[in-house]
């Protein structure tokens, strides 16, 4: 039977429980004053992430006298943390304050970042890339779930996308940036200096941030009375589940855990390696490197407000994902036919690819709190988040150890072209309707 087109709430009426007092300006404050807290913290997790990539590409490896399968395991060894860490994190977000623990991985990840630089010894940095993958292991999906306490279903996606706008977002900076920094201080000093700030800003994170909207002051009551009562409103069309176990065996949550695997398979090999392939394709300088590796990510930040905007608009999901894959995984593709023959036009591709990778990252994440209840959302992101951390440590290991065996950066696009039109397949598969109950069901509940 047709249920009809999804039930739209709106954060958009001017007053709660027969209250003259407008409940607007304070719903707009959360835009304002707690999305650019996230992005912040995002960014600055992303940067003592991915600035080893241009660590590799400034010679990481000839410093340390290490092989470059070596180098390789340690770019891959962060994502192996992450993995194993990912679930019982979210378990310690269910039980805790999400904003105390986020504050705590702060000061962690940026002490273990700047120990980056001072390490020597090549089991002693192993350790260190596995424990800052552990370190910032529930960070993402502790965001999602924050997020989820903030904002309705038809704000979530352009929320989702303002948090992981940062990792383009940082990636454009830190290409840009970190490039010039390793050229005038070197590549120790610079791990150094970038892993400083994330300490210094868990000081404001904590003193600004909040769990609940009723805890802020800058929210007034009837403000927060009034969200809580739409997202609880909300919950009442999602299938009510037996237990955490349920949802992450369902076949929904296991297709999209499948698909972020393979989708993450081809976004960390890209950006660990991006550098590398663009320095050895065209004998750049660290700060020309820089500035080149930067351009996709600039494009994609573009493409992810604009799917957001559409996601959020249209309230389809879906089809602002698999498009986008599919698209990556072809231009990959194309980059690898020109990377012998044209310089140019491989980088074309590498920079229409790396967009698409990052278009749909907010209509993805906006899909899971959607198909299963508050009580295991945290858990459903966690698993999801950590087949997408096992597909960075497979993507970003094999993807250096190609690279390192064949002396060139193409079976590495052929890798990752691969995953990515697998992930926009398998994407298809997914039923859009998910497991929501139908409007009239949600009105017998209201009832």
């Amino acid at each position: 039977m047709n249920q009809g087109p999804p039930v739209k709430i709106k954060a958009e009426r001017p007053a709660f429980a027969g209250s003259s007092e407008p409940v607007q300006p304070s719903l707009q404050r959360r835009w304002w004053y707690l999305l650019p807290a996230v992005f912040i913290t995002y960014s600055l997790a992303y940067l003592d992430r991915a600035n080893y990539g241009l660590g590799s590409a400034a010679g990481l490896a000839a410093t340390l006298h290490i092989t470059g399968e070596q180098n390789s395991l340690l770019s891959a060894l962060f994502f192996l943390g992450y993995f194993a860490f990912q679930v019982p994190g979210m378990m310690l977000v269910g039980k805790r304050s999400p904003v105390r623990l986020i504050f705590a991985m702060l000061c962690a990840w940026g002490v273990l970042a700047a120990l980056t630089g001072v390490i020597r010894v090549f089991w002693a940095l192993a350790l260190d890339r596995f424990l800052l993958g552990v370190a910032e292991s529930c960070i993402f999906p502790a965001m999602l779930v924050l997020l989820t306490r903030w904002f309705t279903k038809t704000e979530r996606s352009r929320a989702n996308t303002l948090l992981i706008i940062a990792n383009p977002a940082t990636v454009l900076w830190m290409s840009v940036i970190t490039g010039y920094l390793m050229e005038a201080f070197g590549w120790q000093r610079t791990f150094i200096y970038e892993g400083i700030p994330a300490v210094a800003w868990a000081v404001v994170w904590i003193a600004t941030v909040h769990d609940w909207p009723a805890q802020a002051r800058w929210m007034t009551p009837n403000a927060a009375e009034f969200l809580e009562s739409r997202l609880n409103q909300e919950q009442l069309a999602v299938t009510p589940v037996r237990n955490v176990r349920a949802v992450l065996l369902r076949g929904d949550i296991v297709l999209l855990s499948v698909v972020y695997f393979a989708w993450s398979l081809g976004v960390y090999g890209f950006v660990l390696w991006l550098p590398t392939i663009v320095r050895r394709g065209a004998a750049l300088s660290m700060g020309a490197t820089g500035l080149f590796s930067a351009i996709p990510y600039l494009v994609g930040i573009l493409l992810m407000l604009f799917t957001a905007h559409r996601a959020d608009k249209t309230m389809r999901r879906k089809a602002m994902v698999w498009p986008f894959l599919l698209v990556a995984g072809i231009e990959l593709w194309s980059s690898f036919l020109f990377a012998p023959t044209s310089f140019a036009l491989a980088f074309t591709g590498l920079v229409a690819a790396g967009a698409c990778m990052y278009a749909p990252y907010g209509p993805f994440f906006a899909l899971i709190p959607e198909r299963v209840p508050r009580a295991a959302a945290a858990e459903a992101l966690a698993f999801i988040n950590s087949a997408g951390a096992l597909g960075a440590f497979v993507g970003s290991y094999l993807v250096g150890w190609l690279q390192a065996v064949t002396g060139n950066a193409r079976a590495g696009y052929l890798l990752m072209a691969g995953a990515l039109v697998c992930s926009a397949m398998l994407m298809l598969l997914l039923d859009e309707k998910g497991h929501q109950t139908s409007p009239v069901a949600v009105r017998e509940n209201e009832s």
